[in-house]
């Protein structure tokens, strides 16, 4: 066989494998990019590439940008983006150059409104558990508080996506465990920085949380998120492992270093009253992997979408949307992360169904879904660049402003 005929009979396999993913699952990877598209991956760094790719999905042809990350190159990391609160937002272009990324996206979903508790300030925190540099900042909602489209059946808003300290990156979930301890006994912790408590319980807030209110924390149940918000609060501040106020009702403002505010609701919030002025009060809290024995480096929440190269059961297949997904390939040594353009001229958008079926043909074992809609932003600095420029268009027309997001850095 010729040089030339072994080519052929390779192009002709490849193009195939992808016309059958797509009659599989309903999405392909279109072989010929329109005009404008790039046919091939850009280097932007070591270990980091950029591509375009053109989605011919159930909606119509769509496109996709995609950034290939390769964790085996000890040269490149990822970590969490933040604005440094976890109660605050900003754009992924403007915490990418804050942080020196060589590209990102956008994160998990968050509390971007409160039409249903007029009045209540919205926080902008995320729905999911988030850890940056090996540091838990705050635990996940319950189910019934999320933001976001319904979670697939089987997940929970305690899945993460994360890079462990091994450099491996793996779907996981993380739970918070911890406790308030005092002279008379040990109290359960429901919540670490949560924009919402599960009913009956006590959170904590830390100077991680910000300066947002805290009265959000205390509003629906744990099943309806628009429900009201609770009549039995109180709030006990806590100041290098003693009481030093009490009040009522949950307030707001920046919590200073080495001070712990605890917000109770209902039985909760019966509990806090027991507790006096000087009384020692300790609180430990920490986030334990499901799956994983391996601490994370870092971590941040959505739902996953493709299991061992299988998309979940339940999938949705009918809304198409614009998307943010992650996809681990290669054992958790190659990340691909990929964001919908939302451009009028290809927001057709994907399902979720496609979503998994994009990323398993791009590579993926394993694959999540991060926050979509005017929230899915990619960018990326181009060699030589002191900036990052937004790599997809925004559907807003717009960057918007978003609680977290997945930082690629690469050191010279």
């Amino acid at each position: 066989m010729t040089h030339r005929q072994r080519r052929g009979r390779a192009s002709r396999t490849a193009l195939s494998l992808v016309a059958v993913l797509g009659t599989l699952a309903g999405a392909a990877l279109v072989g010929a990019a329109p005009a404008g598209a790039v046919s091939s991956k850009v280097a932007l760094a070591p270990g980091v590439a950029y591509e375009r790719v053109d989605i011919r999905a159930a909606a119509g042809a769509t496109r996709a940008h995609v950034l290939s990350v390769d964790l085996r190159d000890p040269r490149v990391r990822l970590d969490l983006l933040y604005p440094g609160k976890v109660a605050s937002r900003s754009v992924v272009s403007a915490m990418a150059d804050a942080a020196g990324a060589v590209a990102a996206v956008n994160g998990d979903f968050f509390n971007i409104s409160e039409s249903q508790h007029p009045g209540v300030e919205a926080t902008g925190a995320s729905v999911g558990p988030v850890v940056s540099r090996g540091r838990a900042l705050k635990g996940a909602v319950p189910d019934g508080q999320r933001f976001g489209p319904a979670l697939p059946p089987g997940t929970s808003t305690e899945d993460v996506i994360g890079v462990g300290v091994d450099r491996r990156a793996r779907l996981d979930g993380l739970a918070l465990e911890g406790s308030i301890r005092t002279p008379v006994g040990r109290l359960p912790l429901g919540g670490l920085n949560q924009y919402a408590l599960p009913q009956g319980s006590i959170g904590a807030f830390t100077s991680d949380w910000g300066s947002a209110s805290r009265v959000r924390a205390t509003c629906g149940t744990d099943t309806d998120r628009a429900a009201p918000c609770s009549t039995d609060t109180y709030e006990v501040t806590v100041r290098h492992h003693k009481v030093v106020s009490m009040s009522g009702t949950p307030g707001r403002g920046p919590i200073a270093a080495g001070t712990t505010v605890l917000v109770g609701r209902e039985a909760g919030a019966r509990q806090l009253r027991t507790f006096f002025a000087g009384e020692p009060v300790k609180v430990v809290r920490r986030l334990v992997a499901s799956v994983s024995r391996v601490p994370y480096r870092f971590a941040l929440g959505g739902y996953p979408v493709l299991r061992g190269g299988r998309p979940l059961p339940g999938l949705d297949a009918t809304t198409s949307a614009v998307r943010t997904a992650v996809g681990v390939a290669d054992g958790g040594r190659r990340l691909l992360l990929l964001a919908v353009d939302g451009a009028p001229a290809h927001r057709t958008g994907l399902t979720i169904a496609e979503v998994a079926a994009t990323m398993r043909t791009l590579g993926s074992v394993d694959a999540f879904s991060l926050d979509g809609g005017g929230s899915s932003t990619l960018v990326a600095r181009s060699p030589g660049a002191s900036a990052v420029t937004v790599r997809n268009n925004p559907s807003g027309g717009a960057e918007r402003p978003v609680p977290n997001g997945i930082g690629v850095f690469v050191t010279r």
